[in-house]
């Protein structure tokens, strides 16, 4: 690696975003750590992108404040340093909010807004000394209320949030935090959850007209850690195909959908 090579740490990395996120760094020439709790899927995700060199595959839960420290050692070690963290890593549940179980709720609370809590403060050394750029993934289900969603919507109202006060609090160390709220995308969780109605319907709600790709939500998570951002902070960015300005209630999610 070169001394000049930046290193960014993306959660939730072994698909989807969290994947496509990992590949938009390395084509820019940055360094990868991808954190992940589902180990195999990880490791095979690293093989297949096939540079040894430039990324390190950590398995590790962001909800657990151990496992964040483990994080930081981990990268100290390769590559002693940390210019952004991307807190990608999150988990569904799809109930009317009446009969989510507790346990449900605490689960996609402690990973969709305590673990990037806990990797923020983690890492904060690290991207202190670089002047380093944070991007949560939130949601514009953290923007907008629907049906069949209380956990993971309002985790990522809170995440939001999150975003908006690390930034007023850590721009005095020269760190920026931003977030990137997406829309419909074309995931293996979409893919699972959306019958072909829902598709239907999300694509007469969105004026582009169609699902986004895990590549453009992973071209704007990259324009916000990079140079090219250097005077925003305290951001929430809708990647969404102007699905949240268009005002249009969300569609009614059946019940029989299943869990994400």
């Amino acid at each position: 690696m070169s001394q000049d090579s930046k290193v960014v740490l993306v959660t939730g990395a072994a698909r989807g975003i969290g994947l496509a996120a990992t590949e938009r760094f390395l084509r820019d020439g940055w360094s990868v750590v991808m954190l992940d709790r589902e180990g195999a899927e990880l490791a095979a995700a690293a093989r297949a992108i096939g540079q040894p060199e430039r990324v390190l595959p950590l398995t590790l839960d962001v909800s657990n404040p151990d496992d964040g420290a483990q994080a930081v050692e981990a990268v100290r070690a390769r590559f002693g340093r940390l210019d952004a963290l991307v807190n990608n890593a999150g988990i569904a549940h799809f109930g009317p909010a009446m009969e989510t179980p507790l346990a449900i709720w605490n689960e996609i609370m402690a990973v969709n807004l305590t673990g990037p809590f806990i990797l923020s403060q983690a890492f904060f050394p690290l991207l202190r000394d670089r002047g380093g750029a944070i991007v949560n993934i939130t949601s514009i289900s953290g923007l907008r209320a629907s049906t069949l969603r209380v956990a993971y919507g309002t985790s990522k109202a809170g995440l939001a949030h999150l975003t908006r006060q690390l930034a007023v609090e850590l721009a005095s160390y020269g760190i920026r935090v931003n977030a990137v709220a997406p829309g419909p995308v074309e995931t293996a969780m979409a893919k699972k959850v959306h019958s072909p109605e829902i598709r239907k319907d999300y694509h007469d709600a969105i004026p582009l007209n169609r699902y986004g790709l895990p590549e453009e939500l992973a071209d704007a998570i990259f324009f916000l850690c990079s140079p090219a951002s250097t005077y925003i902070t305290g951001q929430v960015l809708a990647v969404d195909g102007g699905f949240d300005a268009a005002g249009i209630g969300l569609p009614t999610l059946r019940r029989d959908i299943g869990n994400g």
